[in-house]
């Protein structure tokens, strides 16, 4: 669960690491009264869930009062488009109003729970301010990683390499390695899956501070932090997204036009594949899970169909616990509710129930090619003009 700037800041300085002074407005006329209080001269930036706001026009320097409500006006319920969203944009409704720091250096810190690396990594490089793949592919000898042991946690040597290889001067080496050792020590706490200070500034006073924030929380792990889970602002996200996690349905809305509905992640994710090697491209991941009822499948098929993009759908059911008999009936259910669908399906089952389920398919009159493999299920996905 991604989470705003302000939110990844309060919660920073609630575990005593260093921010600019601000606070967030939702209104051009808070945005002056904040800025007049924090003495003129400001930073203004549009909250939401994406990078690159600054090359997008989404921070903006305000030098008084006035100016920063001239500035919050022209971002305030606006859409702001970067390279990370789509066409349309994500919406403005909230900005964070900063004082303006005189920075002498500025550096990058992350930390990600690394997959392929089995456990941490923390990242620091000299380039700060700049997107650290662009860093990556220029400069990689910059970046220094170090992987922490989830057995013996983060060591003090390893957090000094990181201090020097990014060259902090040696006065400041000490505070730069406590900001270090409680960023850790925050993620560990709140299971975080990435913690990125872009930049890590040092002010010509010798201050520390984080100056920009992004905090990505583990969706897994929130029964935890309940407070935490509250942060979440439905209006950055996709509202099938949206939607589809109010029934417990795993969904991810992609950019093609094939819809797929799975149950089962690893069989997701086999099935997005065949897609592609019919030369198509998957509209979605769907998995509508191993125990899903008939109004779940019923709701996941909907969602399916409510994406205008769908041209083809593609369904592959290993009957278990969710029986194939059920996950026919919620199809059949979910075309019932939405009228008459005339996309083309193609449907493979297996398992508990697979004859139940083709007999209530076959009955229901619907537009789908049954198949008995992954191997047919491609062939009939091209036939279908995929």
């Amino acid at each position: 669960m991604k989470i705003h700037e302000y939110q990844a800041k309060q919660i920073l300085v609630k575990n005593k690491i260093s921010v600019p002074r601000g606070e967030v407005a939702s209104s051009p006329e808070e945005a002056r009264l904040i800025a007049k209080d924090l003495g003129g001269k400001v930073v203004v930036k549009a909250q939401v869930h994406a990078g690159g706001r600054g090359k997008a026009g989404g921070i903006k320097l305000a030098d008084s009062p006035g100016a920063a409500q001239k500035a919050a006006e022209s971002l305030i319920n606006t859409n702001l488009i970067t390279f990370q969203t789509g066409p349309k944009g994500i919406p403005v409704l909230k900005v964070l109003v900063e004082e303006a720091m005189d920075i002498e250096k500025e550096v990058y810190l992350g930390i990600v729970v690394d997959g392929q690396a089995g456990g941490v990594v923390i990242m620091a490089s000299e380039s700060g301010g700049i997107e650290i793949e662009d860093v990556a592919n220029k400069d990689p000898g910059s970046i220094v990683k170090i992987l922490v042991d989830p057995l013996i946690g983060l060591q003090q040597y390893q957090v000094r390499r990181l201090s020097y290889g990014i060259k902090i001067k040696p006065s400041l080496v000490p505070t730069v390695n406590k900001f270090i050792t409680s960023l850790y020590s925050v993620f560990v706490e709140n299971d975080f899956s990435l913690a990125e200070i872009n930049p890590l500034a040092i002010t010509s006073d010798g201050r520390v501070l984080a100056l920009d924030a992004k905090i990505n929380l583990e969706d897994d792990a929130l029964f935890r932090h309940n407070e935490l889970n509250e942060l979440r602002d439905i209006s950055q996200e996709d509202p099938l997204e949206v939607r589809a996690s109010s029934y417990g349905i795993q969904y991810i809305k992609l950019d093609g036009d094939v819809g797929c509905m799975v149950n089962g992640a690893g069989l997701a994710m086999a099935t997005m594949d065949i897609i592609l090697e019919a030369g198509a491209h998957p509209a979605n991941f769907l998995d509508v899970g191993g125990g899903a009822t008939e109004e779940k499948v019923a709701e996941a098929f909907r969602i399916i169909l409510a994406d205008s993009k769908v041209k083809h759908i593609l369904i592959n059911i290993f009957g278990g616990i969710l029986r194939c008999d059920i996950a026919a009936q919620g199809i059949v259910d979910a075309c019932k509710i939405d009228g008459n669908v005339n996309i083309p399906i193609v449907m493979l089952m297996r398992g508990t129930n697979v004859e139940e389920g083709k007999k209530i398919l076959h009955e229901s009159n619907l537009n789908i090619s049954l198949v008995s493999n992954l191997k047919e299920a491609a062939i009939a996905v091209n036939s279908e003009g995929i």
